[in-house]
């Protein structure tokens, strides 16, 4: 094995490292005045079974998460095969990020993307400071999944396709 390079200090270096993993891509959403608000997260981790927890990470500059977390429910909605079009909207900085989204509003104010695999009805359970960005853990309160939808793959800066 050839000896590691020191950790770099050039964020787009680390990125491109970090792009090596491949993940799902996730839609955190909720009702905030009636309108919804909604952030594309890739940082997502099934955490604990009991109780049931989940945690995505957020950037710390982000002017969306202070939105989110002031209300009581959160939907997740874990995005599927086809779907990069809504994720590319919803991790935009401008615009209406719910322009071409089918969604739907829960009884508790998450809100829901239609074609995912899995909602998850969450509130805030705990943050940590984790460098530049926030590790927030989500406690599930309600699902729903669809397991036989294939799901939308983020790797190496682009989408992807699971192999049959």
């Amino acid at each position: 094995m050839s000896p590691l390079v020191t950790t770099p200090t050039d964020p787009a270096v680390l990125r491109q490292a970090f792009g090596c993993f491949p993940s799902g891509v996730t839609a955190l959403c909720a009702l905030d005045s009636g309108a919804p608000v909604g952030m594309a997260a890739s940082t997502f981790t099934p955490v604990s079974l009991a109780p049931a927890l989940v945690s995505v990470c957020v950037q710390d500059t982000s002017t969306t998460w202070p939105k989110l977390r002031s209300q009581g429910r959160l939907g997740l909605s874990v995005l599927a095969e086809g779907q990069d079009a809504i994720c590319r909207t919803l991790a935009g900085r401008d615009g209406d990020r719910f322009a071409d989204v089918d969604w739907e509003a829960g009884d508790g104010g998450g809100v829901y993307v239609h074609g995912a695999s899995l909602w998850l009805d969450c509130s805030l359970y705990a943050e940590f400071p984790g460098g530049d960005h926030t590790i927030v853990l989500l406690e599930i309160h309600g699902l729903k999944a669809e397991p036989a939808r294939e799901p939308l793959v983020f790797h190496g800066s682009r989408f992807r396709r699971l192999a049959a």
